[in-house]
C-alpha cells in the first residue's frame, strides 16, 4: 500500500515543489538551502512527515546523500493536509486528466444505499472541488466493496468515454493478487468459460456458450502453505465477479468469499486485491502503470 505522501503529481495546481540537485549534498542541509523561509524545525518536520521524495522515493533520513541530477519533490503543508483528509483511499497518481487511487477493502466504489455513506467517488469529488468548485471526477471502472487496490478515475466526461469505449485496446494489463483456499495442482494455467448472472445477482460459469459473456483468466501461484495459496491473476477479459467465479471453478475459492464457495475468512475480508493496471494515457499515448502493494496479511497467511 503506497503511503499518502508518496503522491506523484503532474497537476500544475497541486502545491508541490520540485528541485534539481546540482552537487552532492546531504538532504537536510539541501532542504534548508531551498526552503530558506522555513525554520530548521519546520524543515525537519517536513522530512519526518514524509513530504519529501527523491527521484520518486520517499526519504525521511536527514543525512541521506543526494547526488547531482536527482529530483527532490516537496509536498507543501497545504497540499499534504488536502491529501491527508481522504479516508479509505490513497492517491497514487494524479495529472490533469486522471487520478489513480488505492482503495481500501470495505469502501464502496460509487453508489451506496445509504446516501450518507462515503464512497471512493464521493471522497475524490470532494478532494478535487477543494482546488476548484467546478472540478469533477468520473468513474472509469469499479472494484467490489470488499476488493482493495488500484482504481481509476478521470477528470472529464470526455476522457472517461475515451477510456471506456476503447478499454480493451487501451488497457494493457490488469493484475490482481488473490488469497485462495487449498493447494493448486498446477502452478499456472488459464481458465476460459462463459459467465451469466442470475436473477439473484450470482454469476454462474459454463464451459460452453450459455448466452453469457466469454471470460478468460490467467493465474500463477506465488506461494502457499497447507491451507492457503497466494495467486497472481491476470485478466484477459473483465467480467463481473470473474476472478471469484473462476477461482471457485478451480476448487480454490477466494478466502472470505462465501457467495462463491469459501468456508474460511482468515483476513476478515475478501482475499482479493487489484495490484496493477497499465494503460495508454488518453491524451499523451504514453504507457503508464499504477501499482498498489499487496496487503501484508495476504502474504503471511500463505507462508
Amino acid at each position: 500500500m503506497m503511503k499518502r505522501n508518496q503522491l506523484h503529481t503532474k497537476n500544475k495546481n497541486v502545491e508541490t515543489k520540485f528541485f534539481t540537485v546540482n552537487a552532492e549534498i546531504e538532504l537536510l542541509p539541501y532542504l534548508l538551502q531551498v526552503l530558506k523561509k522555513n525554520s530548521r524545525n519546520s524543515v525537519k518536520s517536513i522530512l519526518t512527515r514524509g513530504q519529501v521524495t527523491v527521484n520518486g522515493k520517499m526519504i525521511k533520513q536527514h543525512n541521506h546523500l543526494l547526488k547531482a541530477g536527482q529530483t527532490v519533490e516537496i509536498l507543501t503543508n497545504q497540499a499534504a493536509m488536502k491529501v491527508d483528509s481522504l479516508v479509505g483511499i490513497e492517491i497514487i497518481y494524479e495529472d490533469d486528466d486522471l487520478i489513480a487511487i488505492n482503495k481500501n477493502a470495505g469502501v464502496l466504489s460509487v453508489a451506496a444505499k445509504n446516501e450518507e455513506e462515503m464512497t471512493a467517488y464521493k471522497e475524490l469529488k470532494q478532494y478535487v472541488k477543494k482546488e476548484n468548485p467546478r472540478n469533477n471526477v468520473f468513474v472509469v471502472h469499479r472494484l467490489d466493496r470488499d476488493t482493495s487496490g488500484v482504481m481509476l478515475f478521470s477528470k472529464s466526461e470526455e476522457v472517461k468515454k475515451q477510456l471506456q469505449e476503447n478499454w480493451n485496446e487501451v488497457v494493457k494489463e490488469r493484475t490482481y493478487t488473490a488469497l485462495v483456499e487449498g493447494v493448486f495442482r498446477m502452478k499456472e494455467g488459464t481458465i476460459s468459460s462463459w459467465l451469466k448472472e442470475s436473477k439473484t445477482y450470482k454469476v454462474y460459469s459454463n464451459t460452453v456458450d450459455n448466452g453469457g459473456q466469454h471470460a478468460i483468466t490467467h493465474y500463477k501461484v506465488l506461494q502457499n502453505n497447507q491451507q492457503f495459496t497466494l495467486v497472481e491473476v491476470k485478466l484477459e477479459t473483465g467480467r463481473k465477479n470473474q476472478i471469484r467465479v473462476h477461482m471457485e471453478d478451480l476448487g480454490h475459492p477466494v478466502v472470505g468469499d462465501k457467495k462463491y464457495g469459501s468456508t474460511t475468512n482468515p483476513l476478515k475480508r475478501l482475499g482479493l486485491h487489484a495490484s496493477a493496471i497499465a494503460l495508454q494515457h488518453p491524451k499523451t499515448g504514453e504507457l503508464i502503470r499504477f501499482t498498489a502493494k499487496v496487503p501484508a496479511n495476504f502474504k503471511t497467511k500463505s507462508k
